[in-house]
C-alpha cells in the first residue's frame, strides 16, 4: 500500500500565515514603487526656478507635454515642473538655445502613472492562482484544512493492513469482548444474520473511565474484522464556522460507505453529542446541527455491498442527547469497566513483556495490591518501576521498584526538598497516627492498613494508605461511617494530643463530606430524609431550598457524630496512638505488618510487594 502523501501548503497556518501573505504582497508593491522613482532620478522644480535655470543657459533639452514639462540639465541631471501657457516661454526657450520637443496628447498613455496598478493587479492574480493551486492540492491529497476543504472529514483512515490490534491485544475486558464479538461476527458474515432476519446494531457506545481501553477495544474490532477504520474526535466536527460540523459529519459518512463494511470510531463523542438546548448562541447552533445531521446518518442509512458500524465512546452518557441513545442508533451499550483481579494479572503480564523483570518479581501480588488501577495506570505502573530501576543503573526491575513506583503513583514522589521543623513533624505523626489507628480499630468495616508515613509526598505532609482485601462492588453505610471516622482521626488525634487545630485536615474533610453527601442525597442512608434521591442534574437542583437546608443539617450531624465516635476511639486507645506516632518520628515510614507487631493487633492483608524488614 502505497503512503498517502501530505500536501503541506502555505495556508495550513490559517488566517496568520494568509495576513502575512498580504503584507508581503502591498510591500513588494511599495518597494517596486520606490525602485521606480529612484531609477527615474526625477527632481521636482518651480516654475520660478526653471524661467532662472532657463537664462542661466543651465538648461539642455526640455520635452514639453501640455503643461508638464520633463527636461535635462546641463550636467545631466533630470527635472520635471509645470509651466502656465505663456506664448514668452517658447521665445525664452528658443533666445537660450534650449532643445525643445512638444509632445502629442492624441492617444498617449504614461506608463509610469499606471506601473504600481498593473503590479498591484499583478501581485492580487498571482496570490489568487497559487491560493487555488494550493487548495486543488490539498483537498486532493488530504492535505491541512482551509477555505476549500473546511467541510472535509479531519477522521484518519486506518486500511485493514496498518491495523495490528485484535481482540489478543486488549487484555481483560471480558464482558466488552463478547458483546463486540457479535459485531465482527456481522461484518465477517452479514448473511448469516439475515438468514433468519436479524439485524444488527449499527450504534454501539462504549462507557467507562479514562484508561480502561475503550479506544483500544474499537480498534480491537476493526482488527478482527479486517476492515477499513475511520478514526475521529467529537471535537473535530466543532468548527467557528454554522454549517461546517454537519458538513463533515455528511463527508466522513460517505468516506465510510465508499469502503463498506467499514468502521466509524467517534472518540469522546459527549463534545458533540450533549443534549439539545442546553444553551443559546452560534457556537450552540453548530453544535446542534452537527448532532442533528449525525442522527440523520445514523438513522436507518444503507449500503450497497456492505455495512457501516458507529463505534462511539463516553465516560460521560448522563449527558447524551437521548434522540443519540434511542434504538436504531447507539441502542446498544457495552460497559468497560475498571479490571477486576485477573484482568489485572492478564494486563500486567501482556505490558511486562520487553521489560526485564527480576525472577523474585510476583505480578499476581503486583495485581492484588492494585485495586482500582485502570489499565493505563498498569501500564504506567510498570513503566515507572522500569524508569526507577534505571536510574539507579540496575540491571533488572525489582520488587522494591515496583512498591516505590506504586506509592509515586497513587500518593505522589516523594519531597526531599521539604524540611519540616520538630513540632511540624510531631503534629504530622500523631495526625496520620490517628488515621491508621482507626482503621486498626474497626477491622471489620474498614479496608486494611498498608503503610503509614511521615515522609512528604506530592503536596501532603503524610499520608495513610489502605487497600482493599479484594474487588468491591457495593458498599455498606457501615464501612462509609468507618471511612468517615478514619478520615477525622487526624483532626481528632490533633485536638486529644495538643489541643489545637491545625489546617492540614482539610483534604479530609473534603472527602469525609463528599461520602456523606451521597450518603444522604443518592444511597439512601439518612434516617431523616430517607429513601430519596436528591440530585443535581444539568445544573438544576430536583429539590427545594427546604429540602437543601435539610440535607445540610444532616450532612452536618452525621459528620458531627462520627467526629466524637473518632475522639472516643482514640481517647480509650490513647496508649497506641502515643506509641505508634512516636515510633513513626523515629522510623518516618512503618508498614502494615510492623503496626501490627508494634500494638500488637491481630494482622490482616499484606499488600506489600515484598517483604519489608
Amino acid at each position: 500500500m502505497k503512503r498517502k502523501r501530505t500536501n503541506r501548503n502555505f495556508f495550513n497556518g490559517g488566517p496568520r500565515n494568509l495576513l502575512i501573505g498580504v503584507l508581503i504582497i502591498f510591500m513588494l508593491i511599495l518597494g517596486l514603487s520606490q525602485l521606480t522613482n529612484y531609477a527615474r532620478q526625477v527632481n521636482q522644480v518651480s516654475y520660478s526656478t526653471f524661467i532662472e535655470q532657463v537664462k542661466n543657459n543651465n538648461v539642455k533639452s526640455v520635452h514639453v507635454d501640455d503643461s508638464d514639462v520633463y527636461g535635462i540639465y546641463s550636467n545631466g541631471d533630470k527635472f520635471e515642473t509645470v509651466i502656465p501657457n505663456n506664448p514668452k516661454n517658447w521665445d525664452l526657450l528658443e533666445k537660450h538655445k534650449v532643445d525643445v520637443v512638444v509632445a502629442s496628447n492624441a492617444g498617449k498613455v504614461n506608463m509610469w502613472y499606471f506601473l504600481p496598478l498593473l503590479i498591484l493587479l499583478g501581485g492580487i492574480f498571482g496570490f489568487i492562482w497559487f491560493f487555488m493551486r494550493q487548495a486543488r492540492g490539498s483537498s486532493g491529497g488530504g492535505g491541512g484544512p482551509n477555505i476549500f476543504s473546511m467541510g472535509k472529514s479531519r477522521a484518519k483512515m486506518f486500511m485493514p493492513s496498518t491495523i495490528k490490534e485484535n481482540f489478543n491485544s486488549v487484555a481483560g475486558a471480558v464482558g466488552a469482548k463478547e458483546e463486540l464479538q457479535d459485531i465482527v461476527n456481522f461484518l465477517k458474515n452479514p448473511e448469516k444474520f439475515k438468514r433468519l432476519g436479524a439485524k444488527m446494531t449499527r450504534g454501539i457506545l462504549l462507557v467507562g473511565d479514562p484508561g480502561n481501553g475503550k479506544t483500544l477495544l474499537a480498534k480491537a474490532v476493526a482488527g478482527e474484522a479486517n476492515c477499513p477504520f475511520f478514526s475521529i474526535s467529537g471535537s473535530d466536527f466543532i468548527e467557528v464556522f454554522v454549517g461546517v460540523g454537519a458538513a463533515r459529519v455528511r463527508d466522513l459518512f460517505a468516506q465510510a460507505r465508499k469502503h463498506a463494511p467499514s468502521i466509524i470510531f467517534i472518540d469522546e463523542i459527549d463534545a458533540v453529542g450533549r443534549h439539545r438546548g442546553s444553551g443559546l448562541g452560534g457556537g450552540h447552533d453548530e453544535r446542534e446541527q452537527t448532532l442533528n445531521q449525525l442522527l440523520t446518518e445514523m438513522d436507518g442509512f444503507q449500503t450497497k455491498g456492505g455495512s457501516v458500524i458507529v463505534l462511539a465512546a463516553s465516560n460521560r452518557p448522563d449527558v447524551l442527547d437521548k434522540a443519540l441513545l434511542r434504538p436504531g442508533r447507539f441502542d446498544r451499550r457495552v460497559d468497560v469497566p475498571y479490571p477486576d483481579l485477573e484482568s489485572r494479572k492478564q494486563i500486567l503480564h501482556l505490558h511486562s513483556k520487553g521489560v526485564s523483570i527480576d525472577e523474585t518479581v510476583d505480578l499476581n501480588k503486583i495485581a492484588r495490591g492494585t485495586p482500582g488501577f485502570s489499565g493505563a495506570d498498569l501500564a504506567n505502573l510498570i513503566n515507572e518501576a522500569a524508569l526507577i530501576a534505571t536510574n539507579r543503573d540496575a540491571k533488572k526491575v525489582t520488587v522494591e521498584d515496583f512498591e516505590e513506583a506504586r506509592d509515586k503513583v497513587t500518593l505522589g514522589k516523594e519531597s526531599k526538598t521539604m524540611i519540616l521543623t520538630d513540632e511540624e513533624r510531631k503534629v504530622t505523626a500523631y495526625h496520620e497516627a490517628g488515621h491508621a489507628l482507626i482503621r486498626l480499630l474497626l477491622p471489620d468495616v474498614s479496608d486494611p492498613l498498608h503503610k503509614v508515613t511521615i515522609v512528604p509526598r506530592g503536596r501532603a505532609l503524610g499520608v495513610t494508605h489502605s487497600l482493599p482485601e479484594k474487588d468491591k462492588y457495593t458498599d455498606s453505610k457501615d464501612r462509609m461511617i468507618a471511612l468517615v471516622k478514619s478520615c477525622l482521626g487526624g483532626r481528632a488525634a490533633e485536638e486529644i494530643v495538643f489541643n489545637t487545630l491545625e489546617t492540614g485536615a482539610y483534604s479530609d474533610f473534603l472527602k469525609a463530606t463528599d461520602i456523606v453527601r451521597r450518603m444522604v442525597c443518592l444511597f439512601g442512608m439518612s434516617d431523616d430524609l430517607g429513601t430519596v434521591v436528591y440530585r443535581q442534574q444539568q445544573g438544576d437542583y430536583e429539590y427545594s431550598q427546604k429540602t437543601a437546608e435539610r440535607i445540610d443539617a444532616e450532612v452536618e450531624h452525621i459528620m458531627r457524630d462520627c467526629y466524637k465516635g473518632a475522639l472516643e476511639l482514640l481517647r480509650v486507645h490513647r496508649d497506641k496512638l502515643d506509641t505508634l506516632a512516636v515510633t513513626l518520628l523515629e522510623k518516618e515510614t512503618l508498614y502494615a505488618a510492623q503496626v501490627y507487631e508494634l500494638l500488637g493487633i491481630e494482622p490482616r492483608v499484606d499488600h506489600r510487594f515484598t517483604v519489608q524488614n
